[in-house]
């Protein structure tokens, strides 16, 4: 389950970078790319917004598509922040477990994260880079991470899971249903008692199907 990294912007030349000035840029960049998408939005405005000039904005990021990169960067390890690793988990409290990564994912499919799939989804194609970085460092590292400890769990006796790479796709794939679209569509969502009912249920399935 050996994941590539995401690539780090390259460095560049003269004074370094001021931590906060960086910051302003990539907020302000996150609410223009968020509203505009990549094509639309204007480094201008973003310079403007971040108080600094549009030259600054060039010197740190190297471009338009380097500074969409960073955002998507950015936002994806503040999302992924709140995941434990597979060995920080009990394997033999699997429906424990389970109910805090399915928390965080939910947040992931139906919070935290749809600004930025709204923006990737845009440029899909286009921007291949960014679409491979989200994925590798969002969806793809919470399964890698959830299939580890389904490993674990079986070896434990708590679960019986011959596929864990397949077992943890199901299980995530249950917080991608219409709450999730709707929110991409930018309609009203679910509310927490609806969240944590789905939370629940998705559990309840899980370790019907794969208790011991």
């Amino acid at each position: 389950m050996t994941r590539s990294p995401i690539p780090a912007p390259k460095p560049q030349r003269g004074r370094p970078r001021d931590p906060e000035r960086s910051r302003r840029i990539l907020e302000a960049a996150q609410t223009h790319f968020d509203r505009h998408g990549l094509e639309r939005a204007s480094v201008d405005a973003i310079a403007a917004d971040a108080g600094v000039s549009k030259m600054t904005v060039y010197s740190n990021f190297g471009s338009k598509e380097g500074l969409f990169e960073a955002v998507v960067r950015d936002r994806t390890v503040a999302v992924m922040a709140g995941f434990p690793g597979a060995g920080a988990l009990d394997p033999n409290q699997p429906e424990k477990v389970l109910l805090v990564i399915g928390e965080r994912f939910l947040a992931l499919a139906r919070g935290d994260a749809l600004g930025a799939l709204r923006a990737v989804y845009g440029v899909a194609g286009a921007q291949p880079d960014v679409c491979r970085a989200l994925y590798k460092e969002g969806p793809e590292r919470v399964m890698d991470e959830l299939a580890a400890y389904l490993l674990l769990a079986s070896s434990a006796g708590t679960l019986k899971v011959r596929n864990p790479l397949q077992a943890a796709d199901l299980f995530l794939s249950m917080f991608l249903g219409s709450g999730h679209i709707r929110g991409m569509l930018k309609l009203e969502m679910p509310d927490t008692r609806e969240n944590k009912a789905l939370l629940q249920e998705a559990v309840r399935v899980f370790m019907t199907a794969y208790g011991a």
